[in-house]
């Protein structure tokens, strides 16, 4: 058996109206479905620019807040300009927290939390640079 495609990741959301915004107003990101699972789960798929994986966010009220390690798992997402999301994270009153930082490869990135406490990387990579 060998797996051809990563389709999506699943976070568990507290609040699926907070973080909707979030993931919608602070990155961009596209809702492209809404639904309620068979066991009753809120589901909806964010659609990320220039890549074909989705994110899924699933909110069940019934389990409860959720509770996310620090340092336990993040998204990274890539930006034309560190510069231009720091003042457009600025504007939007996002704390960034983490950051900028320089890597060898001449990359920087910034980190900021989205709703429960998800991690977001935030990179710009110099034109030609192919690192994960």
């Amino acid at each position: 058996m060998k797996v051809t495609k990563l389709l999506h990741t699943r976070m568990r959301v507290s609040d699926m109206e907070q973080t909707i915004a979030f993931y919608r107003g602070v990155l961009g990101l596209e809702v492209i479905e809404r639904k309620t699972s068979p066991r009753g789960s809120h589901l909806a798929f964010l659609k990320v620019p220039n890549s074909d994986e989705l994110i899924e966010l699933t909110s069940f009220p019934p389990s409860g807040p959720v509770h996310v390690q620090e340092d336990l798992v993040h998204l990274a997402f890539q930006v034309d300009s560190l510069d231009d999301t720091i003042a457009a994270l600025t504007a939007k009153g996002v704390k960034i927290t983490d950051g900028p930082t320089q890597t060898s490869s001449g990359s920087r990135f910034l980190f900021i939390d989205a709703p429960d406490g998800y991690e977001i990387e935030l990179i710009e990579r110099p034109a030609g640079v192919k690192i994960v």
